[in-house]
C-alpha cells in the first residue's frame, strides 16, 4: 500500500522568494525619498533653500508657504469623480455594484486618483473576502508599495507591501508585516526572533496572473511607472514664490514702518523729564515731538524717509502664477491671479479646456485601472477569469462644466433628431444626471409602466364585465 504524504506549505521564505523580496524592497526604498519630497511640496512642508544673501541669521527660522502644488492636483482630482461600474452590453451590472459598494470604491477611489497625482502611481491590490463577503479592493500607497512589471505582457510579474501589521495578527508593538504577492499565491510574513522573515499565511489562489493593478499617471513607453503632476518645473516655481514671500517679510520687519529722522534737534529731546535717555521704541511711536529751537533760535528739521513699496515683489508673484498656471493648466485667477477686467463667463470656460483635456485623459488612464481591478475581483469570488467578450466600463461625471441649460438643450435636439431614443439611459446620462438621480428615474419608469398595466387590464375588465351585463331593448331583456 502506498502511502501519500500531503505537502505542507512552508513556514518560511523559500531562497527565490527570498531574494524576489529583496529586490522589490530595493526598489521601493530607492524611490521612497523622491516620493516623500511631492508629498511634502503638496501638504506645504518642503523646505526652501536659503541663497543666504538677503535673509539675516535672526530670521532663518522664518517658513513661507504657498499652496500652489495642492491647488493644481487636488483641481485635476476634483474632476474625477467616479460613479459607478457597469456591463458594457447593458446586462444587470447588480454584482459590480455589489463589490464596488463593499468596499466602498467611490470613496476610496478620489483618494486612489488623489496619491496616483502626487506620487504618480497608486496600486490596487484584490484579495480574497473573508466568508460570503465579496473580495476585497484596496488602495495602497507607493510608499509601501511596489510592482515588478513586464511591459510585455502588460501585467505585473510580482509584487510587495511592506506595512505596520494589522490588528488581528499577533504582533509586537510597531512591528511591520510583509505581502508578497505572486502569480499563485499571496504570502503573508511578519519578522522571525532569528531574523529573516516567517510565513504566517498562505493564500493560494492559482489565478496565474499578480493581483495587483497599478495606476499610473503620465505614463510613457520608456516609463511605465508613472510620473508625478508635482514636476521638477513646479517645485522650483514653488521654491522661487516662497522666497519672494520670504523677502516680502524680511522687508516688513525693516521697512514696514517709515523711518524718521531730526535734524539739529539737542539731547533733552530724546530724554525723559528726569533726564532718562528713552528707548528707541518710545522714541519713534512719539506721535507729538515737542522740540525746542537752538542757542541760535533755529527749529530742528523733522522728516520721514519713504516707507517700502511691495508691488514690485508682489508682481514677481503674479509672474509665477501665471507660469504656475501653464504648467497645471488651470486659469491664472484659481492660483490668485486677477486682473482689473475679471473675464466673462465664457473665457472662463475657455481657460479650462485645457485642464478638462488632461482629465479626459486621466479618466481613460485610471478607467483601466478600475476596470482591471474589478475583474481581478471577479475572478477572486468565481475562481475563474471573466468572459473577455464581456466588457466592464467605467461610469464617470463629466470633468467639464457646462450649464445645465446646454446639457439639456443638447440632449432634447439629439432626442428630437431621432438620435437618441427619450428612453435610452444614455439619454439621461447625456443630459447631466448622476448614476443615483438615473437609478431614481429608471425606477420611476419601471412603476409608471406598472401603473400604466394595471390601469389597462382594469379597463379591459371593466370592459368584459360592461358586454356581459344584461342590456334592455325595446322592453325586451337581452345579453349583450
Amino acid at each position: 500500500m502506498t502511502l501519500s504524504i500531503p505537502e505542507l506549505p512552508l513556514l518560511h521564505l523559500s531562497d527565490d522568494e527570498m531574494a524576489l523580496v529583496q529586490l522589490l524592497r530595493a526598489d521601493m526604498m530607492r524611490d521612497r525619498w523622491a516620493l516623500q519630497l511631492r508629498d511634502a511640496y503638496f501638504n506645504g512642508e518642503q523646505l526652501v533653500r536659503d541663497l543666504g544673501i538677503s535673509i539675516p541669521p535672526q530670521l532663518k527660522g522664518l517658513h513661507t508657504v504657498i499652496g500652489w502644488p495642492r491647488v493644481g492636483v487636488e483641481s485635476l482630482e476634483e474632476r474625477l469623480d467616479l460613479e459607478a461600474f457597469r456591463w458594457a452590453d447593458g446586462r444587470d451590472s447588480s454584482e459590480l455594484s455589489e463589490i464596488a459598494e463593499a468596499n466602498d470604491l467611490f470613496d476610496e477611489s478620489s483618494m486612489a486618483h488623489l496619491d496616483a497625482l502626487v506620487y504618480g502611481r497608486e496600486y490596487l491590490a484584490v484579495g480574497s473576502g473573508t466568508d460570503d463577503s465579496p473580495p476585497l479592493i484596496t488602495a495602497e500607497s507607493p510608499l509601501d508599495m511596489t510592482l515588478m512589471w513586464d511591459a510585455r505582457l502588460r501585467m505585473g510579474t510580482a509584487a510587495l507591501r511592506e506595512c505596520a501589521a494589522d490588528t488581528f495578527i499577533e504582533s509586537g508593538p510597531e512591528e511591520r508585516m510583509l505581502v508578497l504577492y505572486l502569480p499563485d499565491q499571496t504570502v503573508m510574513c511578519l519578522p522571525s526572533d532569528r531574523g529573516g522573515w516567517e510565513v504566517i499565511d498562505r493564500d493560494v489562489h492559482n489565478l496565474g496572473v499578480v493581483p495587483v493593478v497599478r495606476m499610473a499617471n503620465r505614463q510613457r513607453t520608456a516609463d511605465r511607472v508613472g510620473k508625478s503632476e508635482i514636476t521638477p518645473e513646479v517645485m522650483s516655481i514653488t521654491d522661487a514664490a516662497c522666497r519672494r514671500l520670504m523677502g516680502m517679510e524680511v522687508a516688513a520687519e525693516f521697512f514696514g514702518a517709515p523711518q524718521r529722522y531730526i535734524l539739529g534737534a539737542s539731547e533733552s529731546a530724546f530724554q525723559d523729564a528726569d533726564g532718562t535717555a528713552k528707548s528707541a521704541w518710545e522714541t519713534y511711536i512719539g506721535r507729538v515731538l515737542a522740540l525746542e529751537r537752538d542757542e541760535d533760535g533755529n527749529v530742528p528739521t523733522v522728516g520721514q524717509f519713504a516707507a517700502h513699496d511691495p508691488t514690485g515683489m508682489t508682481k514677481i508673484i503674479d509672474l509665477y502664477a501665471r507660469i504656475m498656471s501653464s504648467q497645471f493648466g488651470l486659469p491664472p485667477h484659481m492660483l490668485g491671479y486677477t486682473t482689473d477686467n475679471p473675464a466673462s463667463a465664457d473665457a472662463i470656460r475657455s481657460t479650462e479646456a485645457k485642464l478638462v483635456k488632461r482629465s479626459e485623459r486621466r479618466i481613460r488612464r485610471f478607467g483601466r485601472s478600475w476596470q482591471d481591478a474589478m475583474r481581478l475581483a471577479l475572478w477572486v469570488r468565481d475562481g475563474e477569469p471573466p468572459d473577455k467578450a464581456r466588457r466592464i466600463e467605467t461610469v464617470w461625471r463629466n470633468p467639464a462644466t457646462p450649464t445645465v441649460a446646454a446639457q439639456a438643450d443638447a440632449t432634447v435636439k439629439l432626442v428630437a433628431a431621432g438620435i437618441l431614443p427619450a428612453e435610452s439611459d444614455v439619454t439621461l446620462e447625456m443630459a447631466g444626471l448622476s448614476e443615483g438621480q438615473r437609478q431614481r428615474v429608471r425606477a420611476d419608469r419601471q412603476r409608471a409602466r406598472g401603473t400604466a398595466v394595471l390601469e389597462r387590464l382594469a379597463a379591459l375588465g371593466e370592459a368584459e364585465d360592461a358586454a356581459r351585463s344584461p342590456e334592455v331593448v325595446d322592453g325586451d331583456v337581452s345579453l349583450g
